[in-house]
């Protein structure tokens, strides 16, 4: 067994629209583990952007690079010992397959959860307003709506929150880092 697989550390990305539920499943899920005593971290997308990426735009290459710079924070935590909760848009397929790729290179456990919520729902929760700005034309560039979102093609587990009670969501997170992990959930 690998160092970074004894120390039961892990990267859960969690990809989907802006109110898709990413970031409350990863809250959520910290609250419990860090309840049993496992150190976990939540790397919120908008917080890194501000201050990891702060200077970045929202072009494809900024965008791809901002999920790179998550995706290193995320393993080098997870390789000693860390579970990274990281609910980030990450658009782009082939940003999320080099922050894998990172992980598979240190040997480091990755898991990609698509929070697979549908457009109509997020907009409806519209937690930030940006869907009403878009509609309002006073925001171009929203991914889904005027950028792309390129949906994972095989994650390792596939959430749609509509209706989907929130301690569902994070149980299904929880027994695929279990099976992952070797750690009782």
């Amino acid at each position: 067994m690998s160092a970074s697989a004894s120390a039961s550390g892990v990267t859960v990305w969690l990809t989907g629209l802006s109110g898709a539920g990413k970031t409350t499943v990863a809250e959520s899920l910290a609250e419990q583990l860090r309840s049993q005593g496992r150190p976990v971290e939540v790397l919120d997308g908008d917080e890194l952007r501000t201050n990891l990426s702060a200077g970045l735009g929202f072009s494809r290459e900024d965008r791809s690079t901002h999920v790179r710079r998550v995706g290193f924070v995320a393993e080098l935590l997870s390789r000693h010992g860390v579970v990274s909760l990281v609910p980030v848009i990450a658009p782009y397929a082939d940003a999320r397959d080099d922050v894998r790729r990172h992980h598979d290179k240190h040997g480091t456990p990755y898991l990609e959860v698509h929070v697979a919520t549908p457009l109509i729902e997020c907009a409806r929760r519209d937690v930030k307003g940006l869907y009403a700005r878009a509609r309002a034309g006073e925001l171009t560039g929203l991914t889904g709506v005027d950028d792309p979102y390129e949906e994972p093609q095989a994650p390792d587990l596939r959430l749609d929150t509509t209706g989907l009670p929130l301690q569902e969501a994070v149980a299904r997170v929880r027994t695929l880092i279990a099976s992952t992990t070797e750690e009782e959930s």
